[in-house]
């Protein structure tokens, strides 16, 4: 879906030049679809949330208007998910406007708003912030092999154990790469990611 749309609506104009004129951390993403934007760090927040989501396919920043009783609203986000949902979503401070949410329901789509207790909880927002300066650069094939080798062999080897298969590129950057393209994974809730964090092979 692109958003060179040729009469855009204004809602969605507004919504664009109000992001674009915003730069958020980090840059890199690697499952959003279409141009960055966001229009606030909590939605970018969510937006890292999504990168490092194994069931999230794609998603894709203000993707369309839905007409509301108060006037037309623009989610942050369209997630689309393995098993086929497609999901509208928003970032808040708290709950939301349950008018959105209603106004969705009544446009046949779903929607739901994630509240910022919910986007800060535990270590994963920080893992996701770390893995996505990375997201930008590439794992070569030698290296990706010698560390997958090496997680076949050991089973569930710590990050520690594997810095030193990597020889062309830096060893978090590759570690790192491999974990957004799920070659690997890791628990990203548990702790923040170092030395003694267990890698295994990402399991679809």
């Amino acid at each position: 879906m692109s958003h060179s749309h040729i009469q855009m609506p204004a809602a969605l104009y507004a919504a664009y030049n109000e992001a674009s004129t915003k730069q958020f951390h980090p840059r890199g993403t690697v499952r959003c679809s279409g141009d960055p934007m966001y229009r606030s760090q909590l939605a970018r927040d969510l937006g890292c949330l999504l990168d490092v989501d194994p069931s999230v396919v794609g998603w894709l920043c203000l993707p369309i208007e839905i007409k509301a009783e108060f006037g037309p609203h623009v989610p942050d986000f369209m997630v689309d998910y393995e098993d086929g949902v497609r999901m509208f979503m928003d970032a808040a401070e708290e709950e939301g406007s349950p008018d959105i949410t209603e106004a969705a329901a009544i446009a046949g789509i779903h929607h739901r708003f994630v509240d910022r207790a919910w986007i800060e909880a535990g270590f994963r927002l920080q893992n996701a912030r770390d893995l996505l300066r990375y997201a930008n650069y590439r794992t070569p094939l030698n290296d990706r092999v010698r560390a997958l080798a090496v997680v076949d062999e050991a089973g569930s080897p710590t990050v520690g154990e594997i810095l030193g298969v990597f020889r062309e590129v830096q060893p978090m950057t590759g570690i790192a790469w491999m974990i957004l393209h799920r070659y690997l994974s890791v628990d990203l809730d548990e702790a923040p990611i170092g030395p003694e964090t267990v890698l295994r092979r990402f399991q679809r």
